[in-house]
């Protein structure tokens, strides 16, 4: 980030009044003092236009890939769009929910909360800090809209606390999106005269075969073990294996078997998982270091041709593994597999659900005469077609062009995941457009209109699995949360540790009912029956 654009720090969030009560506002409040710059017609395809010029503070979550700039043509667009200025309150990507929950706490959080992901809201909801969206859809037609239209109302069941609402505004998609796998060197497998592996296990074979022929290296070293060990890996293996590790562990898991949630770091599953990994790691195929090292180190491994295999996203394929791959060695081809099968059978792996991260709203705003406009502004940025369309493409004739069938697709100056090679400008870093804080979210046609054909045929053949169920709700008290509040860090703390030791052989697998003990002795069984209790309740209310 520049200096000029250091500028829009944390200190230029907009200071606006506390609220003024910790009960949350209930459904039908008096709104009509607070409908300054609305419009009175908002509907489904309207554009979105303040009647007069409005702002509101956001909290920025800031990519080192596409670093803020002031003058990117999101902002000007938007605000000539809409008339509504965005006052961004700019954090850093590593620090972003550490620094969100400091401001929060402190009361100095900006109005509008993106990137919060289904669960992270929970904290926040006793102490009256954010606002109870649920209460206010009415205010967002293009929302209700497409819940209705995609059926993803169960869905946002699952966000729904001990009160019956909501807290989080998500992200909504038509389909489900499986953006995690691995990405590996198909020209070794082609030297070797082997095939993409299928499933975990032909992987383990295939990597074996990778160690025979260039014993002195580690066919695998991951990235994104740092902070959380196995952040994508265990992700994807660990749904795979039935107990979702990494970046998507939760301390309870739903069993559809049993028809109740699991302490899932105690799971046999889970066990399961950290035992693969561990094979690997004792059989010098998976380099230890890929639960400690920078993600530079990693990619610099894999383009040197020290490894073959990485955790992978389309973006991350071709932004940061082939340019250097193919500098260093122009005969590489890496590819982005699809997820390997595991015990589970084909299924879609995490996440199970359409949601994706999403918007907290500050208490606070409900005390702006402008809070109906900024629902509206809400709804249509992130929820409408067109402003959905408008965040990832930008401007027809300038960002962008539409081909002979109505596909987006870069302008001829343009790039954007190497759909556009070579071209001088970049739709993220040079225009501010396809910002993880503003474009998520939308139909599968709007989703795949970024996707080069290799990634389309990838989310062809995920899609032609089987989705799990959506995992059912099961919303705390307030007084089950403080409780859980208490217990959920020290337990989760505890099975990430050992899931590092376990996998790199520090501790034996053979200690793993001392260890199931020991989370016992942190209060995982109380922790577990107190969520299943809360399961029944919801069940027995709601039906």
């Amino acid at each position: 980030m520049n200096r000029r654009t250091a500028l829009i720090t944390i200190g230029t969030a907009l200071a606006l009044a506390g609220c003024g009560t910790d009960e949350p506002e209930k459904k039908g409040d008096d709104l009509s003092a607070k409908r300054d710059g609305a419009m009175a017609n908002f509907a489904v395809g309207t554009q979105f236009a303040a009647t007069a010029p409005v702002s509101f503070s956001l909290l920025y979550n800031n990519h080192s890939f596409y670093p803020i700039k002031n003058d990117w043509l999101f902002w000007s667009e938007l605000t000539k769009r809409t008339n509504t200025t965005l006052v961004p309150s700019v954090v850093p990507l590593s620090d972003y929910e550490s620094k969100r929950s400091l401001m929060i706490g402190a009361g100095d959080a900006p109005l509008i909360i993106p990137k919060t992901y289904p669960g992270q809201e929970t904290s926040f909801v006793a102490s009256g800090a954010i606002l109870p969206v649920s209460d206010y859809l009415d205010l967002m037609p293009n929302f209700k809209d497409k819940v209705a239209k995609w059926n993803l109302g169960p869905d946002l069941d699952t966000l729904r606390q001990s009160d019956g609402r909501f807290y989080l505004l998500p992200g909504l998609h038509e389909g489900y999106w499986v953006e995690y796998s691995l990405a590996m060197r198909t020209d070794i497998l082609e030297e070797l005269g082997l095939e993409i592996p299928t499933t975990w296990d032909e992987l383990h074979t295939v990597l074996k075969a990778m160690k025979a022929k260039y014993p002195d290296q580690y066919p695998m070293s991951d990235r994104w073990g740092v902070p959380t060990p196995g952040g994508a890996l265990l992700r994807v293996l660990g749904s795979q294996f039935g107990a979702p590790g990494g970046w998507a562990y939760q301390n309870a898991t739903w069993d559809p078997k049993a028809q109740k949630f699991a302490f899932t770091g105690a799971m046999e599953q889970y066990k399961q998982a950290l035992t693969y990994l561990h094979t690997l790691v004792a059989e010098k195929l998976l380099d230890p270091e890929s639960f400690t090292q920078p993600d530079d180190m990693a990619i610099q491994k894999l383009a040197s041709g020290k490894s073959f295999v990485i955790s992978t996203n389309a973006q991350t394929l071709v932004n940061e593994y082939r340019p250097p791959l193919a500098e260093a060695n122009p005969r590489a081809k890496l590819v982005k597999i699809p997820v390997p099968i595991g015990p589970m059978g084909p299924i879609k792996p995490d996440p199970k659900t359409r949601l994706e991260n999403g918007i907290m709203i500050s208490k606070k705003a409900l005390d702006s005469k402008n809070f109906v406009a900024m629902m509206q502004f809400i709804d249509w940025l992130w929820y409408s077609d067109a402003g959905q369309a408008f965040a990832k493409w930008g401007i027809d004739g300038v960002t962008t062009t539409k081909d002979g069938s109505g596909k987006y697709k870069p302008a001829s100056d343009v790039d954007f995941i190497g759909l556009n090679p070579g071209a001088p400008k970049h739709l993220q870093k040079d225009f501010g457009f396809s910002n993880g804080v503003f474009a998520y979210g939308g139909s599968t046609e709007l989703l795949q209109s970024t996707f080069s054909e290799e990634e389309v045929a990838f989310q062809k053949t995920m899609n032609a699995r089987t989705a799990l169920p959506v995992e059912p709700p099961h919303p705390l008290t307030d007084a089950e949360r403080e409780q859980a509040t208490l217990w959920e860090t020290p337990l989760k703390d505890h099975v990430t540790q050992n899931t590092l030791k376990f996998i790199l052989g520090n501790r034996d697998l053979g200690e793993w009912d001392a260890y199931v003990k020991e989370l016992e002795a942190q209060n995982s069984k109380a922790y577990i029956d107190m969520v299943n209790a809360a399961y029944e309740r919801y069940k027995k209310q709601h039906g």
